[in-house]
Parts: structure tokens; C-alpha cells; sequence
């Protein structure tokens, strides 16, 4: 059984003065990286929908909260507060830049709890250089924000371990209540923090206070999780998945298969490595391999429980929501890059290199225009709208790209009823006659979401073509499920 003194690290020199400044160095550097992710790329769906929720007023926000996105609730709040100073594409996606910094700067903190400041300095690099962060530390929905919630959680665990001050443990407590309210699936890493509470069998004086704190930070989870499932018609998009999507994971961790698939193998070294004896502060015997295990959970357990989710409940697995995964891939990474001998600086300095060169199409993709799969400037740029042309959503939030972008030189949108959206969701009240609203028109101007054979399927289309009007061409943007733009004329 493991001892006291196995799970905290052993006495060691504290760092010089000068290590304190690595983290705010490290959080400014990752934080511009995600920043500059922004780039030309244009706001997609999920990003318009930050934007309506966080436009409602507190009343309507609460509304559409019963209906859709019950578990976003305390990140549009925040938005609705940021979005008071402005709706610009880089004051949205601001909060994300500043969440990654912060998860960038608190890596830096618990990779020197765990190995040294060269491990936590190497993995914030590491992390900064992820397409994945780029992408998501420029995206204006809450999952930079769950990776932070996530990094903290494991840094306050760590020194409430150390320290068992009951002060320690609220900051735990405190922390793992923010992960739960970042993201609902954030809530997946818990179950591997679980794993330093089987080193505290020894320590029941720990233990009842660790286990208190992570339940009662929990509380939020359960809320959020229960809102959730009586909302989860609203993802009844999502597909089934098996057990091959797993093998995705580590280009969905890192945002690029040549990035993710050598970082995960030197991950798994690093868990190995902070296992055995090599690791410098980790504590030694039980409590060291409890931290190895639990960092090693952090990284896989999501992807595996999100999977069971899927196939027990509703499915569920979308990328996105491993996010949190990311700080996991380059902290165990860093370690191990940490733990070479007489040259930990060079390989740390090595890793970040091939890290960085590995996933530069991925950092020039994100960047461009279609960077998130929906250019609507692009298919704005396609229309060549006539006085008396009409405009037809194939699926009516798509209306909010074209009003954030359009201006004033949309054709007429003859399907709109009013400029509110629908309380209890992101599309618009829309007229049903849509033969009678096309009335005396010559061309008619359909935008939908997905590939141009989509377009068959959505009611929409269909009532264009019933009234008479045929497709004269059409366009699709580069990447699924993109924009189509499709031109109809009467005969």
C-alpha cells in the first residue's frame, strides 16, 4: 500500500526566481499562436451561433436554453457580457486566444510539478504548435475554454496533494466545477483523476477530502448532464460511430495526422517514463505511477468514454469535444522528451521543432478563408444578384452568415417573417407559402449547407423546384460540408 510520502514529490530545490516567468512567457507565446489562427477564416455555424445566443437578452438566452444548447449556458452568459463591446470576428474569437494562453501557461506550472520547468516550458511549446490549438484557440465556442478548465483542474489536484491545505482542496474543488461548465463532455477527464485517489487508499485523511471536492465540483455536471439529455434531439445529427474512429484520434488531438501520430508514440513513451524511475519530482513508488497513469487517462480515456456514451445512451462522438485531450498529448510528449539523458534540452528543443514543421499545411488551412468549412463571403461573392432576385434558405440558420456578412446586398429574402430569431432555436420564422412568396419572380438565389446533391433532400429545394423554377448552375466551396450556392430561374 502506498505511503504518505509517495505522493508527494520528494524535497527538491525550488526553482530559481527566474522559472516564475515561464508561464506568463509561454501563455503570452501560445495565446498570439491561437490568435493569429483567426487569419482570414470566416465564422461558421457553430461560431453564428455564439453570436445569437449571446445577442438575446438574458430572458430570451434563458428560453433558448430550455429548448437547444442547455449545457452552453454558462459560456454564452460569459459571451453575452464580452459581446456587449462588439460582434467583430476577432473580438469573438478573442476569449479562445486567452483561454489557450492560460491552459498554455498553467502546462508550464504542472510540468514542473512533475518532471521540471525544461518538461513544462516543452509542453506549453508544444501545445502552442498544435494545428488543433490554432484552430480552436481562434473559434468562438467554449472548447479552449474546457482545455483550460481541464489543465487547471489536474494542476490544483497536484498541489492539493502535495499540500493538503484545506484551502488547496477548494481551489480543486473550485476547478473541476469550471470544467463542468466549460463543456459537458470536459467532464470525461474526472474519471482519470480518480486514478490518484487509489494512491490515497493509504491517506483516508486525503482521501475524504479529495473525494468531497471532486463530487461537489461535480455537481454542475450533473445539471448541465441532465439538461443535456432532455435536449438531445438537437445533436440527432450526429452519426453512430464504431471503434475504428479511434484510430482518428490522435490527428483530431493534434489537428494533423503528421503532428499527431509521432507525438502520441513519444506521449505514450513519456507515461512509461514518469511510471518508472526516471522521472525527477513525480514522487517515487504508488504515488508516481498513479500521476503517470492519470496523465495517460487524460489522454485516452475521453475518446473511450465518449464511444461507450455514444453506443449506451445517444450517440455523441464528435472530435471537437476531445479537445481537452490536446495539453494531455503535449505534456506526456514533453516528458518524455524531458527524460532524455544528458541531452533533455536538445530533444525538448527537437520536439517542438518536428511538432511545428509537422502540422504547417494544417496551420496554412485553418488560415485560409474556408478555414472553417463555411466561406460565406465565398458564396456571396458567387451571387449575381439582380434588382427583384430572391434569396431561399435551405435550412433557415444559414440566414445568419449571410446577415453577418451581406450587408444590404442580399437579394430579397421573401421567406422571412421578422428579424428575431426563434426563441427556442438558431433558424428564423419563415413563411410556409413559398410558390406564393415567389410570386412574380424571374430568378431565385438557394443557399444551403453540405454538397450540391444535398439539395435534393431539403424541403426547402424541393418547394423551389415544385414552383416551377429550374437549376441554371450551382457551386460548392472546397471543403465539407461547405456552402452550396445554386441559381433557379422560371422557365
Amino acid at each position: 500500500m502506498t505511503s504518505a510520502a509517495t505522493l508527494a514529490p520528494p524535497t527538491t530545490p525550488k526553482p530559481r526566481k527566474r522559472g516564475h516567468a515561464s508561464p506568463w512567457l509561454m501563455g503570452a507565446a501560445a495565446g498570439a499562436a491561437a490568435f493569429s489562427g483567426t487569419g482570414a477564416a470566416t465564422l461558421n455555424g457553430d461560431e453564428l451561433a455564439t453570436i445569437s445566443a449571446a445577442s438575446r437578452s438574458l430572458p430570451g438566452l434563458w428560453e433558448l436554453a430550455q429548448h437547444i444548447d442547455g449545457h452552453f449556458l454558462p459560456y454564452y452568459l460569459f459571451m453575452h457580457f464580452w459581446a456587449k463591446a462588439g460582434t467583430a470576428e476577432l473580438w469573438l474569437r478573442l476569449p479562445s486566444a486567452l483561454a489557450i494562453a492560460v491552459a498554455a501557461g498553467l502546462l508550464v506550472a504542472l510540468g514542473r510539478r512533475l518532471h521540471s520547468t525544461t518538461a513544462g516550458v516543452t509542453a506549453a511549446a508544444v501545445f502552442a504548435v498544435l494545428p488543433s490549438v490554432s484552430y480552436y484557440g481562434a473559434f468562438a465556442r467554449s472548447y479552449s475554454f474546457a482545455a483550460a478548465a481541464v489543465v487547471l483542474s489536474f494542476w490544483a489536484l497536484h498541489r492539493a496533494v502535495e499540500t493538503p491545505a484545506a484551502r488547496r482542496w477548494v481551489v480543486y474543488g473550485a476547478s473541476v466545477a469550471l470544467v463542468c461548465c466549460t463543456h459537458l463532455f470536459a467532464v470525461l477527464v474526472l474519471p482519470a483523476q480518480l486514478l490518484v485517489a487509489v494512491a490515497l487508499l493509504s491517506r483516508r485523511d486525503l482521501l475524504l477530502r479529495m473525494l468531497p471536492a471532486l463530487a461537489a465540483g461535480g455537481v454542475p455536471a450533473l445539471v448541465l448532464g441532465l439538461v443535456g439529455y432532455g435536449e438531445r434531439h438537437a445533436i440527432s445529427w450526429i452519426p453512430q460511430r464504431g471503434p475504428e474512429v479511434l484510430l482518428k484520434f490522435p490527428k483530431m488531438a493534434a489537428g494533423a495526422a503528421e503532428a499527431g501520430l509521432p507525438l502520441f508514440a513519444v506521449a505514450l513513451a513519456g507515461a512509461a517514463l514518469l511510471w518508472s524511475a526516471r522521472s525527477l519530482r513525480a514522487g517515487a513508488g504508488g504515488g508516481r505511477r498513479a500521476w503517470a497513469a492519470a496523465l495517460l487517462g487524460w489522454l485516452i480515456l475521453p475518446a473511450l468514454l465518449l464511444l461507450a456514451v455514444s453506443h449506451l445512451v445517444t450517440p455523441v462522438y464528435v472530435d471537437r469535444y476531445l479537445f481537452v485531450t490536446a495539453p494531455a498529448l503535449a505534456l506526456l510528449a514533453a516528458l518524455a522528451a524531458a527524460s532524455v539523458p544528458r541531452a533533455a534540452v536538445a530533444a525538448c528543443c527537437a520536439l517542438v521543432v518536428v511538432a511545428a514543421a509537422a502540422g504547417v499545411a494544417q496551420h496554412i488551412e485553418v488560415r485560409e478563408p474556408n478555414g472553417r468549412f463555411e466561406d460565406v463571403p465565398w458564396a456571396l461573392r458567387r451571387m449575381d444578384a439582380r434588382p427583384g432576385d430572391a434569396i431561399v434558405y435551405g435550412q433557415s440558420s444559414v440566414r445568419a452568415g449571410f446577415d453577418y456578412y451581406g450587408g444590404g446586398s442580399l437579394p430579397d429574402d421573401v421567406l422571412r417573417i421578422g428579424t428575431a430569431p426563434d426563441p427556442d432555436g438558431f433558424g428564423f420564422p419563415e413563411r410556409g407559402d413559398v410558390a406564393g412568396a415567389l410570386t412574380g419572380r424571374d430568378r431565385v438565389w438557394v443557399v444551403w449547407r453540405g454538397a450540391k446533391s444535398s439539395g435534393a433532400r431539403l424541403p426547402r429545394v424541393k418547394a423551389v423546384r415544385a414552383a416551377g423554377y429550374e437549376q441554371e448552375s450551382a457551386w460548392h466551396s472546397a471543403d465539407l460540408p461547405g456552402l452550396t450556392v445554386a441559381l433557379y430561374t422560371a422557365p
